[in-house]
């Protein structure tokens, strides 16, 4: 026979769901008071930099900074005491971005200088994804991702090209210019390859001859293949990803739309399914 669950049990229960249940209205208004204090705070330190504007408003800037890292610690402690497995979240990637953003307010007190750290929570802002984690969010965000890794070896073939290319095209600039027009070595030159390939055009270095300009008219025309080829590689998988998607869908139409949890992200679930085969996490009824 199962024990009644305690009032502690219970309180613990809804403070868990509030913070990583995303689909319910306290979830997301949580989520969305996070990000919001997130946003907040990297703005502070932001103005921090500015000289004047810190001078007229420093202590009314490190008592906000103070007050966002009380919150944020409170925060991480509830995260670490209602989860199950409070050591797998304090060692995953956002557990340790979540301890990390709170670190450098309390280091601050015993060693100046670390208060620029304070611009790791910027990375907080991954937490976004959490509150768009819903199934047809995730379902688009899955398949990205399997488009980025079935592209991954035209991509890297690619590069790999590109940077044969830069040493090519660097070498000859070096020898058709020379030193006196400012390409004083081969890495100098290839610097000068890769800012013209990729279009960027610092302008610190341009050729001065004839056959080297036409050489870098030459480049800055391949460029936009640079930018085009790993763009058409992705959509293209992404494109085919999809269609498999499709396929699958007419051939068993009973699969419901949005099979996602919105809990972990796994995928295939029955249309009758009342929890997450992956995590457990529970699905609503409607």
């Amino acid at each position: 026979m199962r024990k009644p669950k305690t009032k502690f049990n219970l309180l613990r229960q809804k403070i868990h769901i509030i913070i990583y249940g995303s689909d319910t209205r306290a979830g997301r208004l949580f989520d969305l008071i996070l990000l919001g204090l997130i946003l907040l705070s990297i703005i502070l330190v932001m103005l921090e930099t500015v000289k004047e504007f810190d001078a007229k408003y420093h202590h009314i800037l490190v008592i906000f900074e103070w007050i966002i890292t009380i919150l944020f610690s409170i925060e991480y402690l509830l995260r670490t005491f209602t989860t199950n497995t409070p050591r797998r979240y304090i060692f995953s990637f956002l557990g340790i971005i979540d301890l990390i953003a709170i670190l450098p307010m309390y280091l601050s007190l015993f060693s100046a200088g670390t208060k620029v750290l304070l611009m790791i929570r910027a990375l907080r802002l991954l937490r976004l994804f959490k509150i768009l984690n819903h199934p047809q969010f995730m379902g688009q965000s899955q398949q990205l991702v399997r488009a980025l890794n079935s592209s991954r070896r035209k991509i890297a073939i690619f590069l790999y090209f590109i940077i044969i290319s830069v040493i090519l095209i660097g070498s000859l600039m070096y020898v058709v210019e020379g030193e006196k027009n400012g390409f004083t070595s081969i890495p100098i030159s290839i610097y000068w390859a890769i800012v013209t390939l990729t279009t960027v055009g610092y302008g610190d270095i341009s050729p001065a001859t004839p056959l080297g300009q036409f050489i870098a008219s030459i480049v800055m025309i391949l460029g936009y293949g640079v930018i085009a080829v790993p763009t058409g590689i992705v959509t293209a998988e992404f494109a085919k990803a999809n269609s498999n998607q499709n396929k699958t869908d007419e051939v068993n139409p009973t699969k419901p739309e949005e099979n996602n949890c919105g809990n972990c992200g796994a995928e295939n679930h029955y249309k009758n399914a009342h929890f997450c085969y992956n995590c457990g996490y529970p699905f609503s009824s409607g």
